[in-house]
C-alpha cells in the first residue's frame, strides 16, 4: 500500500481566467520514498482536472471512471460536462465506496461557460465544498498558511500558478509526505496546460 492515506500536498485555487491546480511528485510507502516522479494531477476533460493526496492507486482508479462518465455525457447531451456535474459524480462514487473508500482526497477545478472557474474539495467519504483555493493532503495545513496569506479575488492565472507553487514549497520543507518536484495544471478558455518544476528549492 503505497502511503498513508493523506500523504502529498496538492492544491487547487480560481483565477480571474481560470483554475490552478497542483501537486508535489513524492509517493511513499510508509516512511520509505518509493518514486520521485509520481503523478497526483490528472486530466479529466479539456476544460477539468483534479488534483489529488493519498493512495496514488485510488487516485487513478477515480481519475479514470470520471474521464470515461465525462466522455460519455459529451455524447449523450453533446455539450461538455461542467465542473459542478464531474464534482458531485465523484461525491457519488465516494459516498457508494464508503464502506471500501477510495483512500484519497480530492480537488476537482476547471472552467465552463456557466459557472466560469470552480475549485470543489471533497473528502474520502464525498462530502464535497466549493471553495476559492483548497489545500488537501499531510501537508496541506502548511500549505493554508501560504495560500491564506496571499489569496485575492482577481488574481491572475500566473499569480495563481505562483501562489501554487510557493504553498507546495513551503509545505514540502516540513512535511515527510511531500517534496522531490511540483506537476502544475492551469486550466482557461483557451485549454489546459499541464507542466513541472523538478526539484523543488
Amino acid at each position: 500500500m503505497a502511503g498513508y492515506p493523506d500523504s502529498a500536498t496538492s492544491i487547487g485555487l480560481t483565477c480571474i481566467d481560470g483554475v490552478v491546480l497542483a501537486s508535489e511528485k513524492r509517493v511513499t510507502w510508509g516512511d520509505i520514498i518509493l518514486s520521485k516522479r509520481g503523478m497526483k494531477v490528472f486530466k479529466i476533460t479539456d476544460k477539468i482536472g483534479v488534483a489529488c493526496a493519498g493512495l496514488v492507486s485510488d487516485m487513478q482508479v477515480l481519475a479514470r471512471r470520471l474521464e470515461a462518465i465525462s466522455n460519455i455525457y459529451f455524447m449523450e447531451e453533446k455539450k461538455p460536462i461542467p465542473v459542478r456535474t464531474v464534482a458531485k459524480i465523484m461525491a457519488n462514487i465516494l459516498f457508494d465506496t464508503r464502506m471500501y473508500p477510495l483512500l484519497t482526497q480530492t480537488i476537482v477545478g476547471g472552467i465552463d461557460n456557466k459557472e466560469g472557474p470552480a475549485v470543489y474539495v471533497l473528502d474520502p467519504l464525498g462530502s464535497i465544498l466549493k471553495e476559492k483555493y483548497a489545500a488537501v493532503g499531510s501537508g496541506s495545513y502548511i500549505a493554508f498558511g501560504t495560500l491564506e496569506r496571499f489569496y485575492k479575488d482577481g488574481l491572475t492565472i500566473d499569480e495563481g500558478k505562483e501562489m501554487a507553487i510557493k504553498s507546495i514549497r513551503a509545505a514540502a520543507k516540513r512535511d515527510i509526505g511531500s517534496g522531490e518536484g511540483i506537476d502544475i495544471m492551469t486550466i482557461t478558455n483557451e485549454g489546459m496546460n499541464i507542466e513541472s518544476i523538478e526539484e523543488i528549492k
